[in-house]
């Protein structure tokens, strides 16, 4: 099975900046993608950000020019670098790993969340 850890949250004013991490390890054989969903109180759970293999990513339009994914595949290792942040950034933020499972299905692997919290 698959491990995932997040870390890097904490508490910043707006305009500040966080980088969180995401560490996979198991039984990873091949991943299909990584990304990071976050869910505010109140809210339901939703995508951020997430990379796939060859190194295409994908943004919330909430968080573009914003945020920037990236991905070290010899550490299995997921990044998430957060500029210029506003409170609406105030979250728990999860890091998805989905590993292949068959020819054509995927299985996802989810950490326990890290809190970001942006005052005003």
């Amino acid at each position: 099975q698959v491990q995932v850890v997040e870390s890097g949250g904490g508490l910043v004013q707006a305009g500040g900046s966080l980088r969180l991490s995401c560490a996979a390890s198991g039984s990873i054989f091949s991943i299909n993608a990584m990304g990071w969903y976050r869910q505010a109180p109140g809210k339901q759970r939703e995508l951020v950000a997430i990379i796939i293999r060859g190194g295409t990513a994908n943004y919330a339009d909430s968080v573009k020019g914003r945020f920037t994914i990236s991905r070290d595949n010899a550490k299995n290792t997921l990044y998430l670098q957060m500029d210029s942040l506003k409170p609406e950034d105030t979250a728990v933020y999860y890091c998805n790993v989905r590993v292949w499972a068959g020819a054509l299905a995927t299985n996802d692997y989810w950490g326990q969340g890290t809190q970001v919290t942006v005052s005003s």
